[in-house]
């Protein structure tokens, strides 16, 4: 099922939520420790995320290096197929510009459509970190809007060369990312909802936001996006903070803001526990705002630990 259908068709605020792949080398035994847990409150649809290549250099003696490209989290769309088909939820596999030529985004695309995946996050990714910006590959997207153009081209049968006949479309729903407090490369939120809008009229039939900790600037974003003519669903995203580390990585990493009486009681936090009991007191007061207020569906950003959610998700749902 699309999740533009579980959306039109719900009398209540939804729940999803998105997990990572496993590192290389591990098991899908964490994959159902980070979704068992949730089931009791029955998720409308699962993320998987995509994570690129890496460049590292190897040593090959006499002062050489060998330039070896890496995947660290392999497996996005064997986990979406697994998730269907053992847990009968809805997934929605990430699909990125980086790493993938027209070609590549095209095979893929077919293939999530032989296994039934009826959904797909369209985003560019982030640069390697090796790059100091995104670079596209060769015959490829650099933007989000032209990864959307070209999936909503495939769903109406229009494959990049004439040779296949009577071409069958594809039956894809298409999200998107937003950003509440802009893109950390937009030069500010007015050009980053232009842009969005691009990415809308390209083909996107929903929008999931960034996480943020301030909810009066997702629903100023909301209305902002509305008068732009932006009418497609905007769903909330959240993350709770857990760990000492998230006060400093989170902020810079992802450019948002910390609302100040959230920042005046992390100071005063000496250990993990401490930050992650407050996170899930946020996030759980967050969520009820959000519910009582109408969202369609609140996506929390599990990092493959359910814990902390499935708290905030028993005491806000």
């Amino acid at each position: 099922m699309k999740v533009i259908e579980h959306l039109r068709n719900a009398d209540r605020t939804l729940l999803s939520f998105e997990i990572l792949p496993p590192l290389k080398g591990k098991d899908i035994r964490s994959i159902y420790e980070g979704i068992d847990p949730l089931l009791e409150f029955k998720p409308s649809f699962i993320n998987v995320t995509y994570h690129r290549e890496e460049v590292i250099y190897k040593e090959r003696g006499q002062g050489l290096l060998q330039k070896v490209r890496v995947r660290k989290r392999p497996g996005t769309v064997g986990i979406c197929a697994m998730i269907k088909a053992k847990y009968n939820i809805d997934s929605v596999p990430h699909l990125i510009c980086g790493g993938f030529t027209k070609e590549d985004t095209e095979d893929a695309l077919i293939e999530l459509n032989f296994l039934g995946i009826d959904n797909v996050l369209a985003l560019r990714g982030d640069a390697i970190k090796s790059e100091s910006s995104f670079i596209p590959e060769r015959e490829g997207h650099a933007h989000a809007d032209e990864l959307i153009h070209q999936i909503a081209g495939l769903n109406k049968g229009k494959y990049l060369h004439d040779e296949e006949q009577e071409a069958a479309p594809t039956d894809l729903c298409i999200g998107a990312a937003c950003y509440p407090e802009k893109h950390a490369e937009a030069l500010n939120l007015g050009t980053d909802i232009a842009y969005l809008k691009r990415k809308v009229d390209a083909g996107a039939d929903y929008l999931v936001t960034q996480m943020f900790f301030d909810n009066a600037k997702y629903f100023r974003f909301v209305e902002l996006c509305r008068a732009e003519g932006i009418n497609v669903p905007i769903i909330p995203g959240l993350k709770p903070l857990t760990t000492l580390k998230h006060i400093a990585f989170i902020p810079k990493t992802f450019g948002i803001d910390l609302p100040q009486p959230l920042a005046s009681e992390l100071v005063a936090c000496k250990s993990d526990a401490d930050v992650k009991r407050l996170g899930v007191e946020w996030s759980i007061a967050q969520t009820k705002d959000l519910i009582a207020k109408g969202a369609p569906c609140v996506h929390f950003y599990t990092m493959g630990k359910s814990e902390a959610v499935r708290s905030i998700v028993g005491a806000a749902f």
